[in-house]
This record gives C-alpha cells, sequence and structure tokens, in this order.
C-alpha cells in the first residue's frame, strides 16, 4: 500500500493515548468487581481450547426474554481476555438485556481467520443454548469481529441482524506495515480476505457505527466506510461519535445503563 499516511500513527493506540495503562487497570479492577456481585455463569465451554470459553451475566431485574447481548473484546486479536470486559454487560443487564463476553485464542498462536471462526463458535454456543438472536458488539478488534459475524459467510443457527461495532476496524490493509502486523502476520491478500468491507455485505440489517471523536482520522474512516459501503447494500446504517472519547475510553459508557451506547443497544435488540 503506497500512501502518505503514516498508518503507525494512526494505529498505534497505545502511543495515541500514553496513560493507557491506567486506563486497562481500571477495566480489569471494575471487571472484578462486577463478576463478585452480578448474576453470571462464568467459563461456560463453547469450543474445545483453554480460551474457548465465555461469561454470561444476566440482567438483576428479571430477563426480558429478547435477544442477547454478544460484547467482543479487543487488543488487535493478540491482547486481553473476557476477564476484562465483564463490567461492560452492567448497563445492558440493568436495561433488561443478557450479555456473553468470550475470549479467544490470539495471533500469533492462530490466523485471524481462526480467530473468525471461534467467535462463530461462541456465537453458535449462546444461540443455540438461550433460543435467541444476538446484537453483536465489540471493542476495536472486537468491532471486527462483530461486523464478521453480521456478514458472516458460513451456516449460522441465526443470522445476526444487527451490530454495533465501537471503534471497529473493517479495512485491514491499512495495519500491513504497522508494528501492529509482527504477531498477525497479514499480507495484502489475506488482509482483504479478513476485511468485512471487502465481503458482501448483509442483505439487510441494522447497523451502528461507534468511535470516539478524539480517535485517529483513519479510526474514523473505518467507521465511516462500512456505514456508507453498507448502507448502499441495504444495511439501515447510522455513523455514531462518543465527544471528547479516545481509543480507550470510548466504552467506557456501556457500564451505564443511561448512556447512549445502551439506548443504542436497547434500539437495536427491540429489532433483531
Amino acid at each position: 500500500m503506497v500512501s502518505d499516511i503514516d498508518f503507525e500513527a494512526e494505529y498505534n493506540n497505545r502511543a495515541r493515548v500514553p496513560d493507557h495503562p491506567a486506563h486497562i487497570a481500571g477495566w480489569q479492577r471494575d471487571a472484578a468487581t462486577y463478576r463478585e456481585k452480578a448474576s453470571c455463569e462464568l467459563d461456560l465451554a463453547y469450543g474445545p481450547g483453554e480460551r474457548h470459553r465465555l461469561d454470561l451475566f444476566h440482567p438483576p431485574g428479571g430477563d426480558s426474554g429478547g435477544p442477547v447481548v454478544l460484547f467482543i473484546h479487543g487488543g488487535y486479536w493478540q491482547a486481553f481476555d473476557k476477564s476484562s470486559s465483564s463490567h461492560l454487560a452492567r448497563g445492558a443487564n440493568e436495561r433488561g438485556l443478557m450479555v456473553a463476553i468470550p475470549s479467544y485464542d490470539l495471533a500469533p498462536s492462530v490466523k485471524l481467520a481462526d480467530i473468525v471462526a471461534e467467535i462463530e463458535a461462541a456465537a453458535d454456543f449462546v444461540m443455540q443454548r438461550t433460543g435467541r438472536p444476538l446484537v453483536a458488539t465489540g471493542h476495536s478488534a472486537g468491532g471486527h469481529l462483530a461486523a464478521c459475524l453480521m456478514a458472516r459467510r458460513t451456516p449460522a443457527p441465526m443470522p445476526v441482524r444487527s451490530a454495533m461495532p465501537i471503534s471497529g476496524l473493517f479495512d485491514l490493509a491499512p495495519l500491513i506495515p504497522t508494528s501492529i502486523n509482527r504477531a498477525l502476520g497479514l499480507d495484502e491478500g489475506e488482509a482483504r480476505e479478513m476485511s468485512p468491507l471487502a465481503w458482501d455485505p448483509p442483505a439487510a440489517g441494522r447497523l451502528v457505527a461507534v468511535v470516539g471523536g478524539a480517535e485517529s482520522s483513519e479510526f474514523l474512516r473505518q467507521s465511516h466506510s462500512i456505514v456508507e459501503g453498507w448502507g448502499k447494500a441495504g444495511v439501515a446504517t447510522r455513523y455514531h461519535e462518543v465527544p471528547g472519547a479516545h481509543h480507550f475510553d470510548v466504552i467506557a459508557g456501556l457500564a451505564e445503563p443511561a448512556d447512549p451506547l445502551v439506548g443504542i443497544l436497547v434500539d437495536l435488540a427491540a429489532d433483531a
């Protein structure tokens, strides 16, 4: 890819947000606190691997019986697990929605195509166990995986018709020249093959692409691109910017039941 854009500066979020360790430590602290008090089922196996586990968080005031929110953690497909995201179930739980949060294998031990397949298996497990459809959401790499579920190319128990990727990556070619690609090992062909924007869009459904207002121009472009591309194909799409948010605090609102992000999930669940 020939470009005047400094892709390393655009996509290296840890370098862009120097106090990211404090945010990550806060995730771990808040997640552990929520697990202690939440009504939850932990470490349910959706596959044979050690990391093929997910947590189910149940609404404290009674289940609405609606779709399940599947939240997929980020980390550029090479960091974190479900334990860093438990608190992000709180907002949807307080609004009556069950939330599932899976772990998955990480690069470089597996390829990106393997991770996509694992998230499909996690989604299938939740749909088969609950008999309910999903609203897919996720942060960063998790936003990519949420879009992959909606545009899924393999058979599924039920289609995923609603998604809210947060700071998602839908065109992976710009990652090739960056330090992020050391673990991923993407070449041009694999980057295109794993880019939801290069797939056939879903035939219908709703997608709200969320991004932080203080994120890089490339992250803003990524969300605008999927809104435009899938919107032209017939998906009901919308772009939502969280004012002033950077890559590590853009997800914070998911823990608050009155936050606009939770409102979007509730609205998507009503149509899923």
